[in-house]
């Protein structure tokens, strides 16, 4: 589980075919500090698996479905990326719930300078537009962010100079592709729901004591 919240920009050491997927080395000194082999790491939004750590850098397998669902595939050697390390117990939740899991991808479609910062419109499906609602969460490359807008096939976010010089939302440019994923509680919501009335009544019943 992760927060949303950027704690290091990574450099994209390698990225190499291998065996169902992709091997990529990424070099952050203070997230390689605090891993070891078997962690969650959380990629420009897409959770990973640490398979190596060495010094700074860290090494992570990600498979087809993965590279096939992100823009990890397209990441080349030398580019930032987000990185944040999964929560641990007692840290702060300073931005929301995050998973790591990748909705699907969407599109900048304009960056435009608002005050200090910048207002991000971002073509998306429908199966993350479902899940908008304005001043709700959404995660683009890893970022937890405000929904400030919502359009039909799109949705606006803005970003705060802080995000601007800490994350590579810094770069984006109209048609780059970016990471997206919905707010997870938003999902829940709308499994709960789709349930028949009985269903939803036992579900939110708490558990009997027994003996």
């Amino acid at each position: 589980m992760f927060t949303g919240i950027v704690r290091e920009l990574g450099t994209l050491v390698s990225s190499e075919g291998a065996a169902g997927g992709r091997v990529l080395v990424v070099r952050a000194g203070r997230t390689a500090a605090r891993t070891e082999v078997g962690d969650s790491v959380s990629v420009n939004g897409v959770c990973l698996t640490a398979t190596a750590v060495e010094d700074d850098l860290l090494s992570f397998h990600a498979v087809e479905e993965t590279v096939t669902r992100s823009t990890l595939g397209e990441l080349r050697s030398g580019v930032h990326v987000n990185v944040e390390p999964a929560i641990r117990a007692g840290e702060p939740l300073g931005g929301h719930y995050v998973q790591g899991h990748v909705d699907a991808v969407g599109s900048v479609q304009s960056v435009e300078a608002e005050g200090e910062g910048l207002r991000v419109f971002v073509e998306a499906s429908e199966a993350v537009l479902r899940y908008c609602v304005e001043k709700g969460s959404i995660t683009v490359d890893g970022v937890s962010l405000t929904v400030a807008e919502l359009a039909d096939d799109a949705f606006a976010v803005a970003l705060v100079p802080h995000t601007i010089e800490e994350t590579t939302l810094s770069t984006l440019r109209p048609g780059q592709r970016v990471n997206l994923e919905a707010d997870v509680l938003a999902k829940y919501v709308e499994r709960l729901l789709a349930l028949p009335d009985t269903a939803r009544s036992s579900a939110a019943e708490p558990p009997s004591a027994s003996g």
